[in-house]
């Protein structure tokens, strides 16, 4: 599948899923003084910012190390995007949280809720499919965390704004895009493989 910069920032919203983070990022930083709140959401943002940033830099090198090719890694991402949209689409019963009681760090903010293996899976598949374009994933890395850091830091008004009910709703319809995504990586996965099959 053949990304713009305008594809890959939205794909990147949706797999980074900011709306759907806030009842993580709200019950995570429910110990946390309210003014150290803002601070923290940008401290995890920022590590995971710079995670998902070194795996583009580094992506190509693991994927020759682990002997994987671009094929493997464009089945294996559809098929966790899948995985994933499919949890937006149908989320999980419920369950209740014990409130963290100390100030979160790295985990369970930065990763996995915003650099979790799918969009490690994600950027390691735009830089592998167009290294050439790198400078362009880059940016488009800036405006998804940079989105990320407005909704969550609005979380908890937002959360109040709207309640939990119109959050879940974007969730899903988020979800149903990502489903279309993943489905339209696969096929073309595919038939890359089918291509590269000796007749």
């Amino acid at each position: 599948m053949e990304h713009t910069f305008a594809s890959a920032t939205i794909l990147l919203l949706l797999i980074t899923d900011p709306l759907g983070n806030i009842p993580i990022f709200v019950n995570a930083l429910q110990a946390v003084p309210p003014e150290r709140r803002a601070r923290v959401i940008v401290r995890e943002i920022l590590i995971a910012f710079g995670l998902l940033l070194a795996f583009m830099f580094v992506g190509q090198s693991f994927l020759q190390a682990m002997s994987l090719s671009d094929v493997s890694l464009q089945i294996g991402g559809a098929l966790v995007l899948f995985l994933i949209a499919l949890r937006m689409v149908f989320p999980p019963p419920e369950q209740d949280t014990p409130v963290q009681m100390a100030e979160p760090l790295i985990v369970p903010l930065a990763i996995p809720a915003l650099a979790g293996p799918s969009a490690l899976a994600t950027v390691l598949l735009l830089v592998s499919q167009a290294p050439d374009r790198r400078l362009e994933w880059v940016a488009a890395l800036c405006v998804t965390m940079l989105v990320c850091a407005v909704v969550l830091l609005l979380a908890e008004r937002l959360q109040r704004l709207v309640g939990l009910r119109v959050v879940s709703a974007f969730e899903r319809l988020m979800g149903l895009i990502l489903v279309s995504i993943s489905v339209e990586m696969l096929i073309r996965g595919l038939k890359s493989l089918a291509q590269s099959w000796p007749h």
